[in-house]
């Protein structure tokens, strides 16, 4: 609990118990108290600039850092240093939602691996040329539900997305299919699709179906998960501006938040 926290609930049950005992149990000193009371008649003087951050801050989803805040209120016209849009938000716990990094490990036996042809260049001048492909998951109380996805690197849109119970190869390979449906006449002649050394994306099925489409598979290094960073990217935002914020207690809940957030993503 921060300080200035504590002093409040010490002024709160200032007439149940002694503040000295308070402040004791609390391990604060009582000068800090008290000087806390008497500044708590003063207007703060961070306090319109908080509200405005808070304010950003909820349009964001909580997901703007002190420098993007400090961009932010520059272009209205508030011009602070960005330590102290960092002072302020800290003061004020504001801070945006940290992203949760995904460890990397290996399943089963590798049968296919490819070279490192995407080579972390992020861009793609025509829609289809380039697609990138991961499997994550969200956690709720009734199990976990897996999430496979790729994504086009010409506009960042996803082109497919399926769920399952298990992570299976099966959940990657409808994931193909279902974006080929949609986008195979529109596909390059030469699609790239990326993706990790997961062994889903190393097994002789993923060879023959990406064969079949004629797909160019192309792989990270071991370990290396900047080099599918577009692909973690997407879902390091979901889970922050969706998952982590409301937590779906079941797998049909998860399922549902998934429809209406790629819903809202092609709306904007």
């Amino acid at each position: 609990m921060r300080p200035k926290a504590k002093y409040a609930v010490i002024y709160r049950h200032r007439n149940e118990y002694p503040v000295s005992v308070m402040c004791r149990f609390f391990e604060v000193s009582r000068s800090e108290y008290y000087d806390f009371v008497h500044r708590m008649g003063r207007p703060e003087k961070d306090a319109a600039i908080a509200e405005i951050i808070a304010e950003q801050r909820e349009r964001s989803f909580c997901t703007y850092g002190y420098r993007r805040m400090w961009l932010v209120l520059k272009k209205r016209g508030i011009h602070r240093n960005p330590k102290t849009i960092l002072r302020i938000m800290e003061k004020y716990d504001l801070l945006a939602e940290i992203r949760r990094r995904r460890k990397w490990q290996q399943m089963g036996q590798q049968v296919h691996k490819y070279k490192n042809l995407l080579n972390r260049e992020f861009s793609a001048d025509r829609p289809n040329s380039k697609w990138v492909t991961d499997i994550s998951y969200i956690h709720t109380k009734q199990g976990v539900l897996y999430l496979s996805m790729i994504r086009d690197l010409y506009d960042n849109s996803i082109v497919a997305y399926k769920t399952g119970t298990e992570q299976t190869v099966n959940l990657v390979l409808d994931t193909i299919r279902l974006a080929m449906r949609r986008e195979k006449k529109r596909a390059a002649a030469e699609l790239q699709l990326h993706s990790d050394q997961g062994f889903q994306y190393t097994s002789q099925a993923y060879f023959n179906l990406t064969k079949s489409y004629g797909i160019t598979p192309s792989m990270s290094r071991r370990g290396n998960c900047y080099d599918n960073a577009m692909a973690e990217n997407f879902f390091s935002i979901l889970k922050t501006e969706c998952i982590y914020r409301h937590k779906p207690a079941s797998i049909c809940e998860a399922n549902e938040m998934m429809i209406a957030y790629n819903r809202v993503r092609k709306s904007k």
